[in-house]
Parts: structure tokens; C-alpha cells; sequence
């Protein structure tokens, strides 16, 4: 968030020390630090150091100052919204992260201004898991705006984009919980009317929310409402009774644009490509999309019909609720994939035992000494079958109960090969000895026999 362009344009360290975000003191000592007070450098090195972000760096370099809103410090900028940009920010008192929705003074009118009110109020009754929910709302000057939850992740619509359609399990999971969300702001009586893939957030551990209620409105009645008997929407996701009749739009609306949304999520098309809003809105309401499976061939004949059921053009014969929606869908949920990228949980592995003290791994006996039968194969543990037969402390596998009968499972069961071990330790000195006394016994035996020889 920045105010325009000044008249003079401010240098990189008037504007960093003018914004409050960089004390004077702080932007000396890194100008001593790097031993120049060039701006590319000093504007790196805060920004490594972490007192400023990139997207701050880049406003101050251009000589604007305005980054914060009221209690928020503007930290970086998300998406351009239904009602306008987003931002991402942090408290400067809590240090929460949230996502701030501002309107944009140049969209201030009397109509927008009503409808951005009328969001934060809808909004800030919603609380559901799968809802983002609201924080906090205000107006700092003339600028008016939404703090709501930072739901990190993307949205589903660059999702695709970046990874191309997912499969039906992780689809299944990620519509069906907007579908419980939706059923939420349902039940209170509340229309999204703006239901797309944009507007579905996903987090990296798969778990999605629905955002933007900008275009929402109460399905009792639409006379409160500043755009009533206008078609408001995206054009890809639009019901045939939206586009005919925006005052009736209703829950049915939302489910049909959620079953374009299904539809794009597993073949990363929109049902009507190509053409104008005008073209699109006809075809929504006199053609039938391709059929998905010419787009993804696995899909299931039973999966294809919910999103034809989702997606029927009569309301009468469409599914008829969002929790019919994530009822239809949950055979597919069981077990989902991957949907998006995780960090690697490197909590798995144990954690090295600290300096000078033993090892937390067993010293199992060589291979050669444990019997082969059973599924073991060869015997030799060493192979990788010790890690795709289980942890032989306490659990076995029903693959493997030949195996199992053959190899201990308690540990105090390996004893005896550790006695057989220590035997051998002990034998080891009696070996040597006689390895070195039998050669010495042999030699004094031939001395004697050719001292008595010569005797003879």
C-alpha cells in the first residue's frame, strides 16, 4: 500500500527514515557496516537483514512513504481483488499476520463504498474453518479497509496453473470443503455469487478456504443491495437463472459455479473457452461444456456425474445444497494425494544421539548368523528388508509371518548370538596362543628326532 508519486521525489534513505519503518540510527549503522551509502547496497543488505521486505524496499526506492494503515505495516502485495488490491501485513502491536483488502481511492465511489461496507459487515459474521475469516476493518484518511486472516498457499486457480489439473481424490477434497464453507454461509443466509477457482484458497497442507464475499449478498432479499438486478460475477462460473435473472440468484447459483469450479480443477479448463462475457453467458445457458473425460481420461463415469449434477442447467434438477455437494464427493476424499507442495519434514529422522554418548542404534549380529527362511530371501538384513518388513520391536506385517517366525521380535531374543559372540571373543587369545605354540612344538619335535636319529 503507497500514496502516489510525490512531487520531488524523495531519496532511498529520506523515504526509508520518513516512512518510520527504518529508525536513523538503524540506516547509519548499515551504512557503516556495508562501507558505502550507495542505495542498491544498503537497500540489500536491509532487506537481508530483514528490517525492510522486497516489496517495501521497491516503494521506498520510489520515493513513497505510506506503508502502513492504521495499526497495520503493509509488508508486501497479494492480488488484485473483486472490490481491490490486497495486501499482506503484519500488526504492529500483536505481530499477526493478515491479509488487508483496501479500496482503492480512485474506485471510491458512493456505490463501491456501500458494497465495500456492506462485505466487511457480511463478513465479520462468518466464522468457519473453511470461510477466511475477518479480524478487523477501518479508515485511515480516506482509504477504507478489510483485515481479514492470511491464508498462506495460493489459490486454486494459480494452483492449476502452476501444477496443471490435479487428480480426482485431491479435487474432491479441496470442493468439498468449500462446499461445507459454502453450506455455512448458507445456513446464515448468505449467497457467495462469486464462487471460482480464484476465490479458493489452498493452503500447502491442502486444506482450503473460501475467500472474496465482495459480491455477496443476503439470499432473503436483494433490495439493500446497490447492485441488485445487475449480473455481478465471473463470466466462466455464471448460472443459467444469474444470467437470466439476476434477482433470483440463490445457494443453487453458487453450486453451479462451484461445479465449473470442480470442472476446471480436473482438466484446467472452463467449460466455455474462448469468446467474450456475452458469448460465454450464452453458452452457459443453451450449450453443454466438452465432456471432462476428453481432458482427463481417468476420471470415473460416478465422479463426471456429480460435476454434471453440480452443473445442470435447470435448478430443479440440480444438486440441491453444498452439503449434498461434500456428501457426493466424500468417496473421493478418503485418500488424497499430495495437492500442492510441502516443505520437507525432516522431524522423521532421529536425531543424532549428542557428542560422547552411544549410539541409539542396535548392533544387530551379522547377517551370515540370522536364519534365511521365510521371506528374507538371502538373510542379509543389510539388502533393505529390515525397512519394508516394519520395526521388529513391536509391529509385523501379515506379508511377512513366515518371517517373523524365523527373526525374534523382542529384542532380549537376540541373546544368544550376543553370547555366541562373546564366546568367540574369548577363544580368540586361545587360537593365537596356539597358532604360535603348535609351529614351535613341531620345530623342538624334529630337533629331538634327528638328535636321538643321530644317537642311533
Amino acid at each position: 500500500m503507497a500514496t502516489g508519486e510525490p512531487k520531488t521525489k524523495l531519496s532511498f534513505q529520506e523515504a526509508a527514515i520518513r516512512s518510520g519503518v527504518v529508525s536513523a540510527r538503524k540506516y547509519k549503522k548499515t551504512v557503516e557496516l556495508a562501507g558505502t551509502d550507495e542505495d542498491e547496497v544498503i537497500a540489500a543488505m536491509l532487506v537481508k537483514s530483514g528490517v525492510l521486505t522486497q516489496y517495501q524496499c521497491q516503494q521506498l526506492r520510489a520515493g513513497r512513504t505510506k506503508l502502513t494503515l492504521g495499526p497495520y505495516l503493509i509488508t508486501d502485495w497479494i492480488a488484485q481483488g473483486g472490490m481491490g488490491q490486497v495486501f499482506k501485513a503484519v500488526h504492529e502491536v500483536m505481530g499477526r499476520q493478515c491479509a488487508v483488502k483496501v479500496l482503492p481511492l480512485g474506485k471510491s465511489t458512493p456505490e463501491s463504498r456501500d458494497s465495500f461496507m456492506r462485505e466487511i459487515r457480511l463478513q465479520a459474521g462468518l466464522d468457519n474453518p473453511y470461510l477466511v475469516r475477518a479480524f478487523d476493518a477501518g479508515r485511515d484518511g480516506n482509504v477504507h479497509y478489510l483485515v481479514t486472516e492470511f491464508v498462506p498457499g495460493h489459490d486454486l486457480r494459480r494452483l492449476i496453473r502452476n501444477n496443471g489439473p490435479l487428480p480426482m481424490n485431491d479435487a474432491a477434497l479441496i470442493i468439498s470443503q468449500a462446499a461445507v464453507g459454502l453450506q455455512y454461509a448458507h445456513d446464515q443466509g448468505i449467497v457467495h455469487r462469486d464462487v471460482k477457482p480464484g476465490n479458493i484458497l489452498v493452503t500447502p497442507d491442502g486444506h482450503a478456504k473460501v475467500s472474496d464475499i465482495g459480491l455477496a449478498a443476503w439470499s432473503m432479499g436483494l433490495n439493500d443491495d446497490p447492485r441488485a438486478g445487475k449480473i455481478v460475477g465471473t463470466a466462466d462460473y455464471l448460472s443459467p437463472e444469474q444470467i437470466r435473472d439476476p434477482m433470483s440468484v440463490g445457494p443453487l447459483s453458487d453450486i453451479y459455479a462451484l461445479g465449473c469450479t470442480l470442472y476446471y480443477t480436473v482438466t484446467a479448463k472452463v467449460p466455455f473457452p474462448g469468446g467474450d462475457s456475452r458469448s460465454k453467458c450464452r453458452r452457459h445457458c443453451e450449450q453443454t461444456p466438452w465432456h471432462p473425460k476428453k481432458f482427463a481420461p481417468d476420471l470415473s463415469e460416478e465422479f463426471v456425474d456429480v460435476i454434471a449434477d453440480m452443473m445442470e442447467k435447470d435448478p430443479a434438477r440440480r444438486i440441491q445444497s453444498a452439503a449434498e455437494v461434500a456428501d457426493r464427493l466424500e468417496p473421493w476424499t478418503a485418500a488424497p494425494s499430495i495437492a500442492v507442495d510441502q516443505p520437507i519434514d525432516r522431524q522423521v529422522w532421529t536425531p543424532p544421539p549428542p557428542p560422547n554418548e552411544p549410539s541409539q542404534i542396535r548392533e544387530f549380529p551379522e547377517a551370515a548368523e540370522i536364519p534365511s527362511s521365510g521371506n528374507f530371501g538371502s538373510g542379509n538384513l543389510g539388502s533393505g528388508n529390515l525397512a519394508s518388513s516394519g520395526n521388529l520391536a513391536g509391529s509385523s506385517h501379515s506379508g511377512y509371518s513366515d518371517s517373523v517366525t524365523a527373526v525374534p521380535q523382542d529384542p532380549e531374543d537376540w541373546q544368544p548370538y550376543s553370547s555366541r559372540s562373546i564366546d568367540s571373543q574369548r577363544a580368540l587369545p586361545i587360537a593365537i596362543a596356539l597358532a604360535i605354540a603348535i609351529p614351535l612344538s613341531l620345530l623342538i619335535g624334529a630337533i629331538v628326532g634327528f638328535m636321538i636319529r643321530g644317537q642311533l
